[in-house]
């Protein structure tokens, strides 16, 4: 999941720790995807040694993930999160975290449909939106139908998602074509 920070002119370290905390506290990669992302971002930069560097960056944003784990409560939003998910995957509904992009979600669609395996629709995310979530409490979570139109208000198929969203405690509203969900990210490691 390539990801690059906007390059300038001078380095931004802090621009460099937050790009792998965010990488770190989504979750969704290993050690060494992690430490590529962010030796790539530190290549950009044109660091002397951005291998050390990453290495560096992502040990510190996972220690600090580490000391924070015990204050969280019992039961974190991402983990509501991930049970909402599940729900709906087991009512037939795909549910689709962290893919590149639209096409990733079509895909899928599409190989459901070659199999004879139609769904009533398919709930997914990005990179982007989980990182938004990461930094600021709010994931927005795209929903088509299983023929991949959007959902829209009144449909039951949305009605549905957000039922089991609030069931699981989660705030979430629909709005300009997404479903936005107010979450903490505290995905334990």
């Amino acid at each position: 999941m390539p990801f690059r920070l906007r390059q300038s002119t001078s380095l931004d370290p802090e621009q460099l720790r937050d790009f792998a905390r965010v990488l770190v506290r989504a979750g969704y990669l290993d050690r060494t995807e992690l430490e590529a992302e962010v030796c790539e971002a530190a290549r950009d930069y044109a660091l002397p040694d951005p291998g050390t560097a990453a290495r560096d960056l992502v040990a510190a944003a996972t220690a600090d993930v580490h000391a924070e784990q015990d204050s969280w409560p019992a039961v974190t939003d991402y983990e509501r999160l991930d049970a909402a998910l599940h729900q709906l995957s087991a009512r037939g509904v795909v549910a689709l975290p962290y893919v590149d992009d639209h096409w990733a979600a079509t895909a899928e669609l599409e190989r459901r449909d070659d199999r004879g395996e139609p769904v009533p629709g398919i709930a997914w995310f990005t990179p982007p939106d989980v990182w938004h979530a990461v930094g600021h409490g709010m994931l927005e979570i795209n929903l088509w139908h299983g023929d991949s139109a959007n959902v829209a208000p009144g449909d039951q198929l949305l009605e549905e998602v957000l039922d089991v969203l609030h069931g699981h405690g989660l705030a979430a509203h629909f709005d300009e074509g997404r479903i936005e969900v107010g979450l903490c990210w505290q995905r334990r490691r």
